[in-house]
């Protein structure tokens, strides 16, 4: 196997493996903080207001973490700095 082909093997593996660990991982965290706000609301009805604009923010926060994923995955896949490096540093 040609180094260029490992280096993108690895790549797409990486990224696979990334992407899933960096969507699954703010979905939990997202249905836990509903529940935890749902909780919130109903031991406290007069909070209500609070607690869903706490929670549209912080569930706003959680979603850019998924799109921060999202945005490196994409450009390991298709503007892959390591494959350039690997042609330049022995000349191919």
């Amino acid at each position: 196997m040609e180094p260029v082909t490992l280096i993108t093997l690895v790549t797409i593996v990486t990224s696979t493996m990334a992407i899933i660990a960096g969507t699954v991982t703010p979905a939990i965290v997202e249905g836990r903080a509903v529940l935890k706000a749902l909780e919130g609301i109903t031991r406290q009805p007069e909070a209500a207001n609070d607690l869903r604009s706490t929670l549209f923010v912080a569930m706003a926060l959680l979603e850019s973490t998924a799109i921060y994923v999202l945005l490196v995955v994409l450009v390991l896949l298709f503007a892959n700095p390591v494959v350039e490096r690997f042609f330049l540093f022995f000349g191919g």
